[in-house]
């Protein structure tokens, strides 16, 4: 399937790639008042494609893209997949023994090629024409499908150098999906410091009491009807875009694995940003960091699961020094990118006590995750251990379950350690003595004692 994609996006990337070169010849031929079979660039028309022939033409046809727009497109793909095109660039002008200004263009750190701009993109689709240039700047707005949906983007130049000197970027995963038909997860790295997190569990694995699953379903029904409620019963002069939730309770209750679940019973990726380690000590890094997320997961109906959130959103401290105070002006631009983010946040916290209230009042959703009770502890024992294993015949887990407040993640850790303790002596027998054992270790990283 994928060999299918990657061939029929190279014939029609293929044509389109002729179709574009034809169009770069005749614009410097009318440029140098050479001859020319063509009196405008526009005489030359683009191709037209099958319904359904590749993943490239089906974007062609669903954004019903003008010729200029396709122009930008190919002008911004050319450098990565076929740079030779764009040498004709480097051509001197002989009067002043450089580049032609009009040109526009840069050069890379690595790349031996021509690296288009702004300035670029108007010459060769308007020959340098004023009226054409304003038209130019209008692709680049805020309000194009272009930035919307973070296809092609005109780079900020140098301060206080011209707009469109700065360079014309695509998305690299539009490259990627112009070319092999799908588009690769991303990796956790210093661009993206999130990891895709899954889980091979099901909801009859989460234990939660009957109040937090109501709440959960109502999530479930966003996920599942959301863009129905938006767009279909327009609801979007309304309702702000996206899902904001905040899970908090106690370690090891379940807000990682919920957020897990939910992705799985809806077909989302969900991707784990841990606060504390993301958020730096150097003054306007954390901001960075995380807007590198957004901008990644804008329109991809990822869900966000932002752990240890007390690190970053937690209390916003006193203004005393220039720290606190570009600290919280990070957090407000922060909020502001989570509440105009058109998918799903969640934010995971200990305590809710630690959040600014002004920040908790602008989620709509709110859940509770508590130690559970005796009888959910109860059914976490009864359901942790493997169907290869026995229980030892002085192990009563409703005992247990009465005798010992833990939380579902303390449990597994338990039944793991239990459970590696009989593998050790050759035996599938769970005995009490090594549960007791991993109890007090499982107290003792809580600072109690059994």
């Amino acid at each position: 399937m994928v060999t299918d994609k990657l061939t029929s996006n190279a014939k029609d990337l293929e044509t389109e790639l002729d179709w574009f070169a034809r169009v770069l010849e005749t614009r410097f031929k009318l440029y140098f008042d050479q001859e020319s079979h063509f009196e405008n660039i526009y005489e030359i028309e683009p191709p037209e494609y099958e319904a359904n022939s590749s993943v490239f033409s089906d974007f062609l046809q669903h954004y019903q893209l003008s010729v200029p727009e396709r122009l930008c497109l190919l002008l911004a793909m050319a450098p990565h997949v076929r740079p030779q095109l764009l040498d004709s660039f480097f051509v001197k002008n002989a009067s002043y023994d450089r580049g032609f200004t009009e040109f526009g263009g840069l050069r890379g750190q690595s790349h031996g090629g021509f690296l288009p701009t702004g300035e670029t993109l108007v010459f060769l689709a308007s020959g340098g024409k004023l009226e054409s240039r304003f038209h130019a700047l209008q692709m680049f707005g805020a309000d194009h499908f272009f930035a919307r949906h973070n296809i092609v983007r005109l780079d900020a130049p140098h301060p206080e150098e011209p707009v469109l000197s700065g360079p014309l970027r695509i998305n690299q995963e539009f490259v990627e999906l112009f070319t092999t038909g799908q588009v690769r997860k991303p990796n956790f790295s210093t661009d993206f410091p999130a990891r895709l997190i899954t889980t091979e569990l099901t909801w009859e694995d989460l234990v939660l009491d009957e109040e937090t699953m109501l709440a959960l379903d109502e999530i479930e029904s966003w996920i599942r009807h959301g863009e129905t409620l938006m767009r279909e019963w327009g609801m979007q002069r309304k309702l702000r875009p996206g899902l904001r939730c905040l899970f908090y309770g106690p370690p090891g209750t379940g807000k990682t694995m919920t957020a897990c679940l939910l992705g799985k019973s809806t077909g989302r990726d969900v991707y784990r940003i841990d606060l504390s380690t993301v958020v730096s000590k150097y003054i306007g890094e954390t901001e960075k960091n995380l807007s590198k997320v957004f901008d990644m997961a804008e329109n991809k109906q990822w869900i966000l699961f932002f752990d240890e959130a007390d690190a970053l959103f937690g209390k916003r401290t006193k203004v005393e020094d220039a720290h606190d105070r570009y600290a919280n002006q990070e957090v407000s631009y922060l909020l502001q990118r989570i509440e105009v983010f058109n998918g799903m946040v969640v934010l995971a916290s200990n305590f809710k006590s630690n959040l600014d209230d002004a920040f908790t009042r602008r989620f709509e959703s709110i859940i509770h995750f508590p130690t559970p009770k005796e009888e959910d502890r109860l059914k976490l024992w009864s359901q942790g251990f493997s169907s290869k294993s026995t229980l030892g015949a002085n192990v009563n887990l409703r005992r247990l379950a009465a005798q010992y407040e833990l939380s579902g993640g303390a449990i597994i850790n338990i039944v793991r350690y239990a459970s590696l303790a009989a593998l050790n002596r050759n035996s599938t027998s769970i005995e009490l003595d090594d549960l007791e054992e991993g109890i007090k270790k499982e107290y003792a990283k809580e600072g109690r004692t059994v």
